[in-house]
């Protein structure tokens, strides 16, 4: 079996619950996983590579053999002063999968893959893509228009398309998906895999705080602010919790570089999410997010098969 087929074999829909800084935890990818989706976090949702290890550690006592697989986001960049020893933590856990942000580094997908796991890289443009897949990654997320946090700003229809006429590994769509049918949505439109993270901070098991969640069900697409005054990097970011922090969303300072070391401070206050705001409507468990997913996949893939436009 290829690592490809043991990354699928037990996912119910193709779909992965991003991996959300400050938001996503064990208790989230658990049930992700469990209710047959794929679940993730960032390392540096952890204080220390030592806490991150507890993580792992956590996460893979709960599984069981039949929970879909769970991966980890590395920041690949030189402002990280923890890759090295979290990649070492990775490689001796032998986390499934690894998505890495802001720089594909040959070095480590060749540690992942030295145990069998996979790489999946974060891009917003095609440059972006040529270079991971020069780095041989496994799968290319292409981060478009709407995504949550770092996104990009360019069409699914677009960049899919453009990465598929030089890339054949698998392709991941990321950026204001909160539904089932959006999810086969990605799928017809040529993505393996649709990529969601909005859609699970209202999840009970999630760590975003109680004033989080409500801003999230309170706000529509148009709520959204595009920048990269938060952490140099553009993305989309609330415009109420903009305003809370006590800055103008319409003027806001230029960022100096990006800066790794104060991003905890500016996103624990100011809180990031995607166009898919408008699809979010309740608090409830990532199982129960999950089973709404997949019920919508289902029935939205079933209604393309029978569509009446496809001719007899």
């Amino acid at each position: 079996m290829t690592p490809i087929e043991r990354f699928t074999r037990n996912l119910k829909i193709p779909a992965i619950a991003a991996p959300m800084f400050l938001v996503s935890g064990p208790d989230l990818v658990q049930s992700c996983c469990e209710a047959g989706i794929a679940g993730s976090f960032p390392a540096l949702n952890q204080r220390s590579s030592e806490g991150f290890e507890d993580w792992l550690t956590q996460i893979q006592a709960s599984l069981s053999p039949t929970a879909a697989p769970f991966g980890v986001n590395l920041i690949v960049h030189k402002s990280n002063p923890r890759l090295a020893a979290d990649l070492d933590l990775v490689v001796k856990h032998r986390v499934p999968f690894v998505v890495t942000s802001l720089g594909a580094v040959t070095d480590v997908v060749e540690a992942v893959h030295s145990y069998g796991g996979l790489v999946f890289h974060d891009v917003i443009s095609r440059r972006h893509a040529e270079k991971a897949a020069q780095a041989s990654v496994d799968g290319i997320i292409a981060v478009c228009a709407g995504a949550g946090g770092h996104g990009g700003t360019l069409s699914p229809f677009a960049l899919l398309s453009e990465i598929r006429s030089f890339y054949s590994g698998l392709l991941i769509l990321s950026g204001g998906m909160s539904s089932g049918r959006d999810i086969a949505a990605a799928r017809v439109m040529g993505a393996d895999l649709a990529y969601l993270g909005t859609r699970f901070i209202t999840a009970h098991e999630s760590l975003a705080g109680p004033a989080y969640k409500q801003m999230i069900l309170a706000s529509r697409s148009a709520d959204i602010l595009y920048t990269d005054a938060i952490s140099g990097v553009s993305g989309n970011f609330l415009r109420s919790s903009i305003i809370a922090a006590g800055l103008d969303p319409d003027h806001l300072p230029p960022p100096d570089s990006i800066d790794l070391s104060n991003k905890k401070k500016a996103w624990k206050d100011i809180w990031c999410a995607g166009q898919g705001v408008a699809g979010i409507n309740a608090e409830e468990s990532a199982s129960m997010i999950c089973a709404d997913l997949i019920d919508g996949y289902r029935q939205a893939m079933r209604a393309a098969n029978n569509d009446l436009y496809l001719g007899r």
